[in-house]
C-alpha cells in the first residue's frame, strides 16, 4: 500500500463523473492535493483544491509549468454522444482527450492516466455503436502513448453521491431507482462513490487489469 498522499489532476469538475470522482478525491486522505482543470470553475472550495482554468486543452503550453509535479490524471472529462456525428463527438471523446493526455506526458513520464470510458466500449473499433467506437479508438491510443501506469474505467448506470449538484434528469431517476436496477443488472450497475474510490485505489494500490469494467470498479472500490 502506498503510504505517500497522491497529488492528481482532473477534468470534467462540472460533469456527473468528474464531480463525483472530486469529491471522493478531496475527502479521501491519500490524496492531498487536487488540480481541476477546465473551461469553467467547478464551483467548489476546499483546502486540496485548485483551480486552472483554460481556453482549450489543445492549448496548455501557456500553463505547462502548473500542471508540473502531479502523480497522477483523473480524465473524466467528456460529452454524451445524443444527437452528435461521429465527427463532432470523436473531436471530444478522442482529439482532445489524446492532446490533453500528450501535453501530461510531456511533463511528466511517469505520471499515471486514469481515463473514463464506458460499459461496453468497442476495443475493435468496428463496431455498429457510434460512441463505443470512438471510445474504443481513444483507449487504444492511449494505450500506444507510453503511459507507464494507464487505467481504463468502464462504468455502466452509476448512482450519484449524495450532494452531487451535476447530476441530469435520468441520473436522479437511477438514484431514486437504484435498488431495482442493482437488482437486475447487477454487472452493469455501480455508485458513483464506487468509481471514485476505485480511481483512488488504482493509483496507490495498483490493479492487475488495464481495462476495468462493472465488476473490477466494484472489487477494487473494496480494496
Amino acid at each position: 500500500m502506498n503510504n505517500i498522499a497522491e497529488k492528481v489532476i482532473l477534468t470534467g469538475a462540472t460533469g456527473l463523473v468528474g464531480e463525483g470522482v472530486l469529491l471522493e478525491s478531496l475527502a479521501n486522505s491519500q490524496i492531498a492535493e487536487v488540480l481541476v482543470v477546465g473551461r469553467k470553475t467547478c464551483g467548489k472550495t476546499h483546502p486540496k483544491l485548485k483551480e486552472l482554468l483554460v481556453p482549450s486543452f489543445f492549448e496548455l503550453h501557456e500553463v505547462k509549468e502548473q500542471l508540473r509535479g502531479y502523480d497522477a490524471c483523473f480524465y473524466c472529462a467528456g460529452v454524451s454522444s445524443a444527437g452528435m456525428n461521429e465527427q463532432d463527438y470523436g473531436y471530444i471523446t478522442y482529439d482532445t482527450t489524446l492532446a490533453f493526455a500528450q501535453t501530461l506526458l510531456e511533463i511528466n513520464s511517469s505520471i499515471a492516466f486514469c481515463f473514463i470510458s464506458g460499459s461496453h466500449t468497442d476495443s475493435t473499433e468496428k463496431g455498429k455503436i457510434m460512441w463505443a467506437r470512438v471510445k474504443g479508438k481513444t483507449e487504444n491510443a492511449l494505450a500506444k502513448m507510453g503511459f507507464e501506469t494507464l487505467y481504463h474505467f468502464r462504468p455502466g448506470l452509476m448512482k450519484p453521491t449524495e450532494g452531487q449538484q451535476n447530476v441530469k434528469g435520468y441520473y436522479k431517476v437511477i438514484g431514486k431507482m437504484y435498488g431495482f436496477f442493482k437488482l437486475l443488472f447487477p454487472n452493469n450497475v455501480s455508485t458513483m462513490k464506487a468509481v471514485g474510490q476505485a480511481m483512488i485505489n488504482s493509483i496507490t494500490k495498483g490493479y492487475p487489469k488495464q481495462i476495468l469494467e462493472v465488476s473490477d470498479i466494484k472489487q477494487l472500490a473494496k480494496n
